[in-house]
């Protein structure tokens, strides 16, 4: 049992997952129903909240991992290990498959995302609580 300090690694439900959002619908609905709202951290006494943005080559697979490698979300092995996708209606995830593979094909998801390209990280709602117990 922590004494002093107790450290979260959570998804601020209030935050977008960007891009994903745009073919997975309701995406970020299962993170809102999964995680606590941060101010839902303050009864735990002095929290601080830190941004933990998510480098362009991370490759430790949860859901936003792949974001600068959208090709990734095609394999459906990789989609299997991201408990969110799991939880998505398999209709969901089979029409947003679908869209982002035409999409990458016909390079519409790269003009209309272009701006992401050349980010080292990207911000996506993960974030990290510190509370200091007392």
């Amino acid at each position: 049992m922590a004494r002093r300090r107790a450290v979260f690694f959570t998804h601020d439900p209030a935050a977008s997952f960007g891009w994903l959002d745009d073919y997975f619908p309701g995406l970020a609905g299962e993170t809102t129903s999964r995680y606590p709202r941060l101010a839902e951290f303050d009864a735990l006494g002095g929290v601080t909240v830190e941004p933990v943005p998510v480098p362009a080559d991370c490759t430790d697979g949860f859901t936003a991992a792949y974001w600068r490698r959208p090709d990734a979300y095609l394999d459906e092995s990789v989609r299997a290990n991201m408990s969110t996708f799991a939880l998505l209606d398999e209709r969901v995830v089979a029409d947003g498959v679908a869209r982002l593979a035409r999409d990458l094909a016909d390079r519409s998801w790269h003009r209309r995302y272009a701006s992401l390209l050349t980010l080292p990280q990207l911000d996506v709602g993960y974030r990290l609580v510190v509370a200091e117990l007392t």
